[in-house]
């Protein structure tokens, strides 16, 4: 079951006709996102396996399976900035024992952007979708 910010999110994406229009939603929800401070966008954060530079960086509330996911995160392209604002509407606020149970690719599908994304985003999302999901699993032990 999807998050409410992320099905807010696919409501609006019924409402837009051509990709185009989506294309541009994904760019606005980027825009709309709080640029990660330099000093957060360092190796550590750094998401491997993305065209574009992309820096992510969780932010666990509690201890063990029952603590929170939150995460930031930014890249140096917008739409790419706009993916991860649709991931962070599908992930953050999640028990971390819930994150892996997510399938992000087939919430991504109904939005209609895995069809959309060229093989290196889609390559660069599945890098972001995977140390997401890493990031959880750790913070659940």
């Amino acid at each position: 079951m999807a998050q409410e910010a992320f099905e807010d999110i696919a409501e609006t994406f019924e409402f837009l006709d051509d990709w185009e229009d989506r294309y541009r939603h994904v760019i606005e929800l980027g825009r709309a996102m709080d640029p990660l401070e330099e000093a957060l966008r360092v190796p550590a954060t750094k998401v491997e396996g993305c065209a574009s530079q992309v820096w992510l960086v969780p932010m666990i509330e509690g201890e063990g399976a029952g603590a929170t996911f939150r995460f930031r995160g930014d890249s140096d392209a917008m739409i790419v900035r706009g993916l991860i604002a649709i991931l962070h509407a599908l992930y953050d606020g999640l028990p971390v024992a819930e994150v892996g149970r997510v399938d992000a690719r087939e919430e991504f599908g109904r939005l209609g952007l895995t069809d959309h994304l060229s093989a290196q985003r889609s390559n660069g999302l599945r890098a972001m979708i995977e140390r997401i999901r890493g990031l959880a699993a750790q913070a659940a032990r």
